[in-house]
């Protein structure tokens, strides 16, 4: 992610004094590419370096990049390629080096690592032991360039306006005797491995040097964590009970309209060691966590800056221009990016998915610049660009507008399953270098007449050799003294001669010569004897002087010793600390996990409680709509089967009462005088006498159809679907299932069950006695949802026979009279009735009737 410069539509602020710019008004950002070696050499790579220039990518395999299915290679151009072979100190030639020359000349800078997670960004930053990165070695070349020209600390002081202000001497010195006392904090020692991260094996200065200024270096380091601003070198009281957390900080903008941090600390450093520790110092309190890609990712984006300030001095070469207007600040911004991932290949979780949107945001947010600042300059439109969305692209507003120079590395990772995160880097890194970058414009410089350092440092040299020479500043001083008492020496006598033979006017003169030549010399003889005194008076007073510096200096070595064992013992508490500290990290890695995992698990068992309620609430809606059809059909059933019984109880009590009327009429016909008597067999078709036409007619003794169960609702308007299949058997009985207005099939099928309401279904099985039992399962056809049908069962009806043979004598089984046997009232009687209300089936059958089973 990249921050460059828009073609302003609107005039930038005029500078305070014109001056010449060596640079041309705009020029285009640059953009290195790096590529990092793979991890296992057998691993696929995706990456291939086709000059210093340029490299193309290769799409791994599996990859389809076209509609046609086929590979796509890719080229991308930058301002220099450096390959997995190229050294640190390579890099720092073509890409940092010119940023420090133009700090010391007093031109702002900006440098940041660009990259996706695991690419190399902070390596290339910041180094390892032995393998300094950009920002060692940039320290390092900044002090090598201005250390015979720095100035005393606490001279330059800042006003925490984002400015600078010049102290006297005095004030400087009072200032650091204060700090000096009051401050607590003791200078550690570098591990010796992290010093040697500064060490270079070549020594870089910067050419053309001001040597008539004086210059100070403060470093300050912040971090922008979840869109916020945190100063990694504020020192906070640790409490171990309740740990305070750190405050953010907010961006303000100074009256030159230069964004700053507001109330972050400025360390003043006078060398690379003592920048470097601050750095590190502060590289300890950075967001970082071990994901599935990187074993420490950097979670935050953390910014170096490198303030430079420079003065004039004055006239005599001696003391720094105490002018706050003539105070030169630039800046050298040093930005290592959090890299972009995807939550999908970090396995990230909780914080750290908190963590990844918002470092993505905020990449985005700096793209979306980019393509405004680019489209600006393009179509010539003047869209607003939304700095503000972030505050990376805050903080860095005035390079947008030409303060100062901006250059990217790109860090990529060759390797396969980095590949579409490394082509969307590329395609951007390739967007950018096409945003023209307003160059800024040369620091004005003071008036006076240069090389004055090196004059007064001469003069100095030359008077101290003089003095040596002559044995002390007494013969030294005395002409300037002698001069300055010529003039109260008694004046000359007129020595205008008028006539060649006047021997008057030169004895005169010789005589005042020599008068005035006594007064001399009697006077030097006084001010050599009072010079005497006053250098005796003066030894005297530095010989107490320095009696009282070696008691001073005495006290002081009795503080350094005790200074340096309070040092030592607080180096050994420190590693005890430390110690402490590891076991408690560890102890608080070990919590962490295992907060994490019974987090992760009281999530699953919520979810998994979540979805059995809602089981168990869709299993309650539809076992409260089950019971309610139930019931429903129940009660139906309950009806139909009272009306039924009712209708059974009537035919019942209609079948006896006609049973005795016939029993009455045939009692009163045979007590009736001169009746004939009745025929000896009467068949069952001849009706019975009725003699009650008021009282019902009888009702068939048949079994009767349930209303229920009619095979129609509306006059035969149903349609069945008669599902026999081709194994059923042909019993051969009377009676036979016959549905009207049916569709017979063997196998159901979508297009007959669309054309019909009801279906029946039928099964044969073998009784428990033998018999063949026939079931017709009945149902109706519903239609579903997705329109389709479905078939609902809703009763079986049971059709069953039982097969009763003659005996041998050929007398019925069960005693029943013959052909001839109507002699008996009561057995007349009973087969009338039992032969009207019987069903007509065959010889040799007897109907036990169906047996219906409703099935909800």
């Amino acid at each position: 992610i990249l921050l460059f410069f828009r073609k302003c539509k609107t005039p930038r602020r005029p500078p305070k004094k014109p001056s010449i710019s060596f640079y041309p008004p705009v020029t285009f950002a640059q953009v290195y590419c790096r590529v990092r070696p793979l991890g296992v050499e057998d691993e696929e790579c995706c990456i291939e370096v086709i000059s210093s220039a340029t490299i193309q990518l290769h799409a791994p395999e599996g990859f389809k990049t076209n509609r046609n299915g086929e590979y796509k290679e890719t080229q991308y151009s930058f301002k220099k390629v450096f390959g997995v072979s190229i050294s640190q100190i390579e890099l720092f030639e073509h890409v940092a080096k010119p940023l420090v020359d133009d700090l010391i000349h007093g031109k702002n800078g900006l440098l940041f690592t660009y990259g996706v997670t695991g690419s190399g960004k902070t390596f290339t930053m910041t180094g390892s032991p032995g393998q300094g990165g950009l920002l060692p070695r940039s320290l390092d070349m900044i002090f090598n360039s201005i250390g015979p020209y720095q100035a005393k600390r606490y001279v330059f002081k800042t006003d925490d306006k984002n400015g600078m202000e010049v102290q006297n001497e005095v004030d400087a010195l009072l200032e650091r005797q204060r700090r000096e006392n009051n401050s607590l904090l003791l200078q550690q020692k570098l591990d010796p491995e992290i010093a040697d991260m500064i060490k270079s094996e070549e020594a870089y200065k910067t050419e053309g040097v001001d040597e008539d200024s004086s210059y100070s270096v403060f470093v300050s380091y912040i971090e922008i964590y979840n869109n916020y601003i945190y100063d990694l070198l504020e020192e906070n009281q640790e409490d171990a009970i309740k740990p305070k957390p750190p405050q953010s900080k907010t961006l303000r903008e100074d009256q030159n309209h230069n964004m700053y941090v507001a109330g972050c600390m400025e360390v003043e450093v006078k060398s690379a060691e003592e920048a470097f520790q601050v750095f590190w110092r502060g590289q300890k309190k950075r967001k970082v966590a071990n994901t599935r890609l990187n074993r420490e990712s950097s979670r935050s984006h953390s910014v170096l800056i490198v303030k430079l300030a420079q003065a004039p001095l004055d006239a005599d070469g001696d003391n720094i221009l105490q002018d706050k207007n003539q105070v030169t600040v630039s800046q050298l911004c040093l930005v290592d990016l959090a890299g972009s991932e995807r939550t999908g290949r970090t396995g990230a979780e909780g914080t750290r998915i908190r963590e990844a949107g918002n470092i993505n945001q905020s990449l985005l947010n700096l793209r979306t610049c980019i393509e405004i600042l680019r489209e600006n300059q393009l179509c010539g439109t003047n869209r607003m660009v939304p700095y503000r969305d972030s505050k990376v692209t805050h903080l860095f507003k005035n390079y947008f507008d030409g303060e100062g120079k901006v250059r990217m590395v790109v860090c990529v990772n060759p390797k396969a399953d980095d590949y579409e995160e490394t082509l969307l880097v590329m395609r951007f890194a390739e967007l950018t270098q096409e945003v023209e970058v307003a160059r800024p414009v040369d620091r004005p410089i003071c008036g006076f007449t240069p090389g004055r350092r090196h004059r007064n440092q001469a003069f100095k040299e030359e008077l101290s050799r003089k003095l040596d020479e002559r044995g002390g500043p007494i013969d030294g001083d005395v002409p300037s003294v002698i001069n300055s008492m010529v003039h109260c020496l008694p004046p000359l006598p007129s020595s205008e001669l008028a006539d060649p033979n006047d021997d008057i006017t030169l004895p005169r003169l010789i005589e005042a010569l020599h008068n005035r030549h006594r007064i001399r010399q009697m006077m030097i003889d006084e001010y050599n004897n009072s010079m005497l005194q006053e250098l005796d008076n003066n030894l005297i007073s530095k010989e107490n002087v320095i009696h009282e510096q070696n008691g001073k200096l005495v006290d002081k070595e009795k503080i350094i010793q005790n200074n340096k064992a309070e040092i030592e013992r607080l180096e050994k508490r420190t590693k005890m600390q430390e110690h402490k500290i590891d076991i408690l990290q560890k102890t608080t890695k070990i919590y962490e996990d295992d907060q994490r995992t019974l987090k992760y698990e009281l999530e699953t068992r919520e979810q998994r409680l979540q979805r059995e309620q809602s089981d168990k609430r869709r299993l309650e809606q539809r076992m409260q709509g089950v019971v309610t059809d139930t019931q429903y059909k129940w009660e139906k059933e309950c009806d139909r089967r009272v009306n039924a019984m009712q209708l059974e109880m009537q035919n019942k009590l209609w079948v006896k009462d006609e049973k005795l009327k016939q029993l009455k009429a045939i009692v009163t016909e045979s007590k009736t005088p001169g009746r004939p008597d009745p025929p000896p067999r009467q068949t069952q078709q001849e009706p019975l006498p009725a003699k009650r036409s008021a009282s019902p007619s009888p009702v068939p003794t048949v079994t009767p159809v349930r209303p229920l169960h009619r095979r129609s609702r509306s006059a035969g308007g149903e349609k069945w679907v008669d599902h026999k299949p081709s194994s059923s058997l042909d019993l051969g009985t009377v009676l036979q299932p016959v549905i009207p207005n049916s569709i017979q099939v063997s196998t159901p099928s979508e297009k007959a069950l669309s054309k019909c309401d009801r279906y029946v279904l039928t099964h044969q099985e073998v009784a428990s006695d033998g018999e063949i039992q026939t079931q017709l399962i009945k149902g109706e056809v519903i239609k579903t949802r997705g329109g389709g049908q479905a078939v609902q069962f809703t009763d079986i009806e049971t059709l069953k026979q039982e097969r009763k043979r003659k005996s041998s004598e050929g007398t019925p089984a069960n005693g029943d009279h013959t052909d001839g046997a109507w002699t008996d009232v009561e057995t007349r009687c009973s087969a009338a009735v039992e032969m009207r209300a019987g069903s007509n089936l065959g010889p040799g059958y007897e109907h036990h009737g169906i047996t219906k089973r409703r099935k909800p």
